[in-house]
C-alpha cells in the first residue's frame, strides 16, 4: 500500500499526510522494565532500520529503530561490522532520523570509534548525534567498557549496552556461535551486563547467548533486556529487518522470517526484464504523448 507524502518547503523533508506520531523518548523506554515486570506493560520492539523508507515503514511499529554496524554487510556487503565508519553510521542515522518520528533512534558505535578512552568515545558519540540527530548511542562491551558507558551518560549521552556475542569482537571470539556454553564465561557475561546497567546504560542488548543467561539478566539489572537469539522473557526484542523480512537466503538460527521478500523482488526484476526484452514496457500510459 503506498503512502502520500507533502513536502515541507521549510526543511524539504518528505512528511506523511497524517499527523506524525509523539516520539518516545529514552527515559521512557527505560520506565518500560518495571511495568513490563507488573504486567501493565508490552515488550519493547526494536528492528534494524538504514534508510528512509523503511524507517517510514517501520516506525510506527516500533518502539525503537537501530541503525545496526550490521549494514556493513547488509547494504555494503563487507565481510563483518569491523570495517564501517563512523561517516557511514551517521549518513545512515540521519537518514532514518528523517524517515521516523515515533521510535527512539539508537546509533551503533562503529569498531574503533570508542575503545580507546572515554574521552574517544564521546567525542565519537557526539558526532553521531550532531550529525544525525539520533536520541542515544549503542556500543557492545561489559565490565571493560563500564566505565566509559559512566562517562557518557553522566555528559547526557544515552547508550545502549550490548553484551553476550559481539559481532565487532568476532576476530577475538572466534565465530558468531552462541556464547556462554561454559560456566566462566556465563558469569562473565552476567557480570558485563550488570556492570553497564550499573554504569548507566538505559538498556542492554543481549544477543546469542543461552536462554538461561538471557533470563537471569533480565532479573538482575534493572533496565530493559533486549534479546537477539537470547530469550522470549527479556524484555524485548531485536532482529536485522532484512532477516525477517527474507531478503537473506541464510536464516540465523534465532531469525524467524516474516516473508520471503527475495523471491518477491527476484520474480518482479525477472518479469520486467521480460518485458523490457519483449518491448512490452513501456505502453502507451507510461509514455508522454505530443500535446
Amino acid at each position: 500500500m503506498s503512502t502520500t507524502f507533502t513536502i515541507d518547503s521549510a526543511t524539504s523533508r518528505a512528511n506523511p499526510v497524517s499527523a506524525p506520531m509523539k516520539r518516545l523518548t529514552v527515559p521512557a523506554v527505560r520506565d518500560r522494565k518495571a511495568k513490563i515486570a507488573a504486567g501493565t506493560g508490552e515488550p519493547l520492539v526494536m528492528l534494524t532500520a538504514y534508510t528512509v523508507r523503511m524507517a517510514q515503514l517501520m516506525d510506527p511499529h516500533c518502539d525503537l529503530l537501530l541503525v545496526g554496524d550490521s549494514l556493513g554487510q547488509v547494504i555494503y556487503g563487507l565481510p563483518s561490522t569491523v570495517p564501517v565508519t563512523l561517516e557511514m553510521m551517521a549518513a545512515h542515522a540521519a537518514a532514518v532520523v528523517r524517515g521516523s518520528y515515533h521510535a527512539v533512534v539508537v546509533v551503533d558505535m562503529p569498531f574503533g570509534s570508542y575503545e580507546g578512552s572515554p574521552q574517544q568515545a564521546f567525542d565519537s558519540a557526539a558526532y553521531l548525534m550532531k550529525q544525525s540527530g539520533a536520541a542515544a548511542v549503542k556500543l557492545e562491551g561489559g565490565v571493560a567498557m563500564a566505565p566509559t558507558v559512566a562517562f557518557l551518560s553522566e555528559r547526557g549521552i544515552p547508550v545502549m549496552g550490548h553484551v553476550g556475542l559481539t559481532p565487532q569482537a568476532v576476530n577475538a571470539l572466534g565465530g558468531y556461535g552462541a556464547r556462554g556454553r561454559s560456566q566462566a564465561e556465563a558469569d562473565k557475561i552476567v557480570g558485563d551486563a550488570r556492570a553497564v546497567a550499573e554504569a548507566g546504560a538505559f538498556a542492554v542488548v543481549i544477543e546469542g547467548v543461552v536462554e538461561p543467561i538471557a533470563i537471569e539478566i533480565t532479573k538482575a539489572v534493572t533496565v530493559p533486556t533486549i534479546g537477539i537469539g537470547a530469550s522470549a522473557q527479556c524484555d524485548g526484542q531485536v532482529l536485522v529487518a532484512e532477516d525477517m523480512l527474507g531478503l537473506f537466503e541464510r536464516v540465523p538460527r534465532f531469525v524467524k522470517r516474516y516473508g520471503d521478500m527475495a523471491a518477491f523482488v527476484a520474480e518482479r526484476a525477472e518479469a520486467y526484464a521480460a518485458e523490457v526484452r519483449s518491448r512490452a514496457f513501456p505502453t502507451d500510459e507510461q509514455t508522454y504523448a505530443p500535446r
